[in-house]
C-alpha cells in the first residue's frame, strides 16, 4: 500500500500508460490521483471510465506550461511524467515542437517540483534515446541528462527506459490488423528488424518500482524480450486471418525501406553504461553517482544491451506473450 493516503499527479495520465498507472495505483488507495494532460477529448474519456472513483480530479493543461504544471504540483507527493511527443516520422518533420515538449517540458516538470517540494518524480525515456538516430531519440536522451544531473535535498528524479509497449497508443499492430482487413496486406519497412517488446503490465509495473525504489539520477531498465519483426507480422497474419476467415496466402507483404531516423535494431543500455550499472533480476540500474550501491544487486556484465546481440523469443513464444496482452481480443 505504497501509495495508500498520498497525493499523485500523472503528467500525460489520458494516454495509454497513463491510464494503466491509474488502474494500479488506485488499488492502494491514493488520497488523490490528479490526470494532467492537454486533450480535452481524451480527459472525458478518462472521467467516463473512472466515473465512480472520488480520489481522481482532472487538470487540462501542457508540460510547455511553467505556471500551469506549477498549480497541478500543489500538494502532491509524487509524479509520474509519461507525456510526449513520441512519432518517429512526425518528430522528424517537426523538430523544434519535440523540443519544446520533450526538453523544456521535461525541465518544467523539474522545476515545478522542486518548487512545490514534491517527494519523487519518475519521468519515462525509451530506448530510442540510447545512441539516438532521430529527433524523438535526441530529445529523450538530453531530458535523461537533465534528470540524472538534478541534485538537490528535496526531490528525487530518476527515469525508466522501454522498450516497445504492447498495446499503447501508435503500437504498430492494430496498424497491422487495420491494413489486413481493409487491404489484405501489410506494409513493412524491414522484416529483419528487431526490437525490445513489453507488455503493458511490465511497463506500469517498471515505471511504480522505480518510483518507489529511487535514491536519485538512476535510469531503471527493464529486462525485456527482443522480438523479430518477421515473426511479429507472421502472427499477425495467422490470428487475423483466422478470426476473420481470409485466406492468409492472400497477404500482401510489402517492405519499403527504413523510414528516416529509423534503426534495424534498438538499445537499452550502452556498454560504457554497464561498467557502473547494477542488475536485479528483473531489470538494471543505471546510477548517476557511480559510488552508489544497491542491496540485493550484483554489478551488471559489462556489455552492450541491444536488440542485436540478445536471442529473439521463438514464434511460439512470441504468440504467448501476445496473448498475454490480449492483443486479439483488443482487435476491432
Amino acid at each position: 500500500m505504497y501509495f495508500k493516503g498520498k497525493r499523485i499527479l500523472i503528467i500525460g495520465g489520458t494516454g495509454t500508460i497513463g491510464m494503466q498507472v491509474i488502474h494500479h495505483i488506485i488499488k492502494d488507495s491514493p488520497q488523490l490521483i490528479r490526470v494532467y494532460s492537454r486533450d480535452e477529448y481524451k480527459q472525458s474519456e478518462v472521467i467516463r471510465k473512472w466515473k465512480e472513483s472520488k480520489s481522481i480530479d482532472y487538470m487540462i493543461g501542457d508540460v510547455r506550461d511553467q505556471e500551469r504544471i506549477e498549480e497541478a504540483m500543489l500538494g502532491m507527493d509524487y509524479v509520474i511524467h509519461v507525456a510526449a511527443m513520441k512519432r518517429v516520422e512526425m518528430s522528424e518533420l517537426n523538430p523544434i515542437e519535440v523540443v519544446k515538449t520533450n526538453i523544456l517540458g521535461t525541465y518544467n516538470v523539474m522545476r515545478a517540483a522542486l518548487k512545490q517540494k514534491v517527494k519523487k518524480v519518475v519521468f519515462t525515456s525509451t530506448d530510442k534515446a540510447i545512441s539516438p538516430t532521430n529527433v524523438y531519440g535526441a530529445t529523450k536522451l538530453i531530458a535523461e541528462r537533465l534528470i540524472a544531473t538534478s541534485k538537490n535535498d528535496t526531490t528525487i528524479f530518476a527515469s525508466v527506459r522501454f522498450g516497445n509497449v504492447i498495446g499503447s497508443r501508435g503500437s504498430v499492430i492494430p496498424l497491422f490488423q487495420k491494413q489486413i482487413m481493409e487491404n489484405q496486406s501489410i506494409t513493412v519497412t524491414n522484416d529483419e528488424m528487431t526490437r525490445f517488446m513489453m507488455t503493458m503490465d511490465q511497463a506500469t509495473a517498471l515505471t511504480i518500482k522505480a518510483l518507489k525504489e529511487a535514491k536519485g539520477g538512476e535510469i531503471f531498465v527493464l529486462k525485456m524480450p527482443v522480438i523479430k519483426l518477421k515473426d511479429l507480422v507472421a502472427l499477425i497474419i495467422e490470428e487475423t486471418c483466422a478470426k476473420h476467415r481470409l485466406e492468409k496466402e492472400q497477404i500482401q507483404i510489402e517492405q519499403t525501406g527504413l523510414r528516416p531516423g529509423e534503426k534495424m535494431y534498438e538499445e537499452l543500455m550502452t556498454e560504457e553504461e554497464s561498467r557502473y550499472a547494477w542488475e536485479l533480476p528483473d531489470m538494471f540500474i543505471i546510477p548517476s553517482d557511480k559510488e552508489q550501491v544497491y542491496s540485493n544487486a550484483k554489478k551488471a556484465t559489462e556489455q552492450k544491451y541491444s536488440s542485436s546481440q540478445t536471442a529473439p523469443l521463438s514464434k511460439e513464444s512470441l504468440r504467448q506473450l501476445l496473448l498475454k496482452a490480449n492483443v486479439w481480443n483488443k482487435e476491432e
